[in-house]
């Protein structure tokens, strides 16, 4: 079977030959077998219209398993806790549509106009821990409730009305959008000009590593919030995801299929390696809703196991229009501070890391060559772009490429880049449809709970997983890692127990200085980087060198770099000569030398396509992730 598979894509593209049957017919048993050597679709080619549907919606739904909890977490910091439950869901309803919609968006732009590879763009998770770190400030402090305190020294109580209470969590998700907006707007900067490659001849393991790990660490009573309304509940979710993705992972369900060779046959799939969140959440909220018939569980408003009930938010389905369609600054003008820019400037940075990592991982399980400079750029300034957007409709975080996915196509074969287009206009439909948001939010808390306890847990894994480049028997690496790592954890709870700490004079210094001691993620991040940096040490000894290497594996060039230009426009710009100067422009070939390596190493000297991979390149973390098929958040 690999055999014909192998001669179907030898002949892709001879011409007057129909492989479409062949293709189809691929018995999925046979797919596993050197994940990396070929793709029964790649990224230029375009399956039968009712295919392209299905793989589309199958990377859709991947997509909103992971995406589907931020607003659930936003919801929380815009103290909608306060509102009655019904309100709450409305509000969650809307920002559910509102990131739906931005997924769809983002993933149009980025396969279309950036990279041209097939990726999913999702929310990203790496924008929470500044947002906490911002409405921890005395400013954005949620009040204690929503009665008006009386005037005049008399004792009738008032309650705000609904345009105050809109304005609480409005008010709030608008500074977001603010600092969204002006930290993506860098992004974009760095795209266009081309000069991130220069910022991270200067990064290794030992600031990757403790960045990552504590967005996931720092996170843990955002999970616990959640979990504690049934932590019963919260822990099957978390065993049967676990269950899923380490025990039955590998076993494949007789599905029904049909093609015009064989007509109905039944083929084997692996749904449990594809859909562990997906299926645990299905599985559970069925659970959740036995219990509520039944009355097992209380159906007492105000005991916190109330928020286990399917029914907790049912009204906000009926109540919720079909369609919404998100506009720019719906919510009001946005605002901006130094100190929430700061921190979503940290974050905006991280997550181009991550990001460049992806297109190169992208590149190899497609079997297409690795992107060159003017796709990476393009790629970089596409997310930027989209998360301005995002800022601008009010989604409240940024989006970024979602590595789960792109491990998914070494599964399923298809790295058709009309197929993740199709996904993100599945995506895009879905947050113009208003109920669908709505039906989403009717997931009980604790569901949400024991996903986001999984889900953490694997972001501290994969910035852990970053340390296998380095010399762990060198002292000096251990005394890096672990000033890093304990301070990063320390200073921020620290901090959040003696808020009047700081006090400098200048009351717009003391928010940038809380944003940032406040979050574990930048003190973590610029702790590792500054001491990898000063204190002396070989760059095999740091790692530097095993990690840059991990990026010179052959990613089979099957397809040619014309792949990631624009069609038809491209011959004109090739007439244009100033073009090739310009970091965006196809014929962009400026490549950017990495000159970190010192002149003592002995090793080879690199071609200058390995140059540049060098330079932009972040694969080595990556292809640990997508060997396991985790999701970067």
């Amino acid at each position: 079977m690999f055999l014909s598979v192998k001669r179907i894509y030898k002949a892709r593209n001879m011409e007057n030959h129909n492989f479409e049957d062949d293709r189809l017919d691929a018995d999925l048993d046979d797919l596993d077998v050197d994940v990396h050597s070929t793709v029964i679709y790649g990224v230029e080619d375009t399956p039968a219209p009712h295919m392209c549907v299905v793989f589309a919606l199958q990377q859709a739904i991947l997509c909103i398993g992971s995406t589907l909890s931020i607003p659930f977490i936003l919801g929380d910091q815009l103290c909608t806790d306060l509102f009655p439950a019904q309100e709450k869901a409305n509000v969650i309803a809307q920002l559910l549509s509102i990131s739906m919609f931005m997924c769809g968006i983002a993933t149009l732009l980025q396969t279309t106009f950036g990279v041209r590879l097939g990726i999913i763009q999702g929310g990203s998770h790496v924008f929470i821990a500044p947002i906490v770190a911002m409405m921890s400030l005395e400013k954005w402090k949620c009040p204690t409730s929503l009665e008006i305190p009386s005037a005049n020294g008399t004792n009738i109580t008032t309650f705000m009305n609904q345009d105050q209470k809109d304005e609480i969590w409005q008010s709030r998700l608008r500074e977001i959008q603010g600092n969204l907006m002006l930290a993506s707007l860098i992004q974009v900067i760095l795209g266009i000009t081309g000069i991130m490659g220069l910022l991270l001849k200067y990064i290794g393991p030992l600031t990757i590593a403790p960045t990552i790990s504590l967005i996931g660490l720092s996170l843990t009573a955002v999970a616990a919030d959640f979990n504690r309304t049934h932590w019963g509940i919260a822990m099957l979710t978390l065993v049967l995801i676990g269950f899923f993705t380490l025990i039955i992972g590998r076993v494949r369900v007789p599905c029904l299929g049909f093609s015009l060779k064989k007509k109905c046959y039944v083929f084997r799939y692996p749904v449990f390696q594809l859909m562990p969140v997906l299926l645990s959440v299905g599985i559970c909220w069925i659970l959740s809703y036995i219990l509520t018939v039944t009355d097992t569980l209380t159906n007492d408003p105000k005991a916190p196991a109330y928020k286990a009930r399917t029914d907790s938010r049912l009204d906000v389905v009926a109540d919720i229009g079909w369609f919404s369609f998100p506009l720019p600054f719906s919510f009001g003008i946005p605002t901006v501070s130094a100190a929430g820019f700061v921190g979503m400037l940290g974050a905006t940075l991280s997550s181009v890391i991550e990001s460049i990592g992806d297109y190169f991982a992208a590149a190899r399980i497609s079997n297409a060559s690795p992107p060159p400079p003017h796709a990476i750029n393009r790629g970089i300034a596409a997310e930027g772009f989209s998360s301005i957007i995002s800022g601008m409709v009010g989604a409240g975080h940024a989006t970024t490429s979602y590595s789960g996915n792109i491990g998914a196509i070494g599964i399923t074969k298809v790295a058709s880049r009309r197929v993740f287009q199709v996904a993100g206009l599945i995506l895009l439909i879905g947050g113009i449809i208003g109920k669908f948001g709505a039906v989403l939010t009717l997931i009980p808390d604790p569901i949400i709970g024991g996903t986001l306890t999984i889900v953490f847990g694997m972001v501290a894994a994969v910035g852990i997983s970053v340390l296998q480049f380095i010399d762990f028997s060198s002292t000096r690496n251990l005394t890096i890692l672990a000033i890093s790592m304990i301070l990063g954890l320390m200073i921020p709870q620290w901090l959040s127990q003696n808020t009047d700490a700081i006090d400098t004079g200048s009351e717009d210094l003391d928010q940038v200085l809380k944003v940032l001691l406040g979050t574990a993620m930048f003190v973590g991040g610029v702790l590792g980087f500054i001491l990898d940096n000063l204190v002396p040490g070989t760059l095999e000894e740091r790692g530097i060198l095993k990690w840059r290497e991990s990026l010179y594996t052959k990613s089979g060039g099957a397809m040619k770099p014309v792949m990631y230009e624009y069609p038809y426009v491209t011959k004109y710009i090739k007439k244009i000569t100033c073009c090739s100067y310009f970091p965006l422009s196809p014929t962009f070939n400026k490549e950017l030398n990495c000159s970190c390596c010192s002149k003592e190493n002995e090793t080879p000297e690199p071609s200058k396509s390995q140059e540049y991979h060098l330079a932009v390149g972040n694969g080595g973390m990556q292809d640990e992730q997508f060997d396991h098929g985790d999701t970067k958040f």
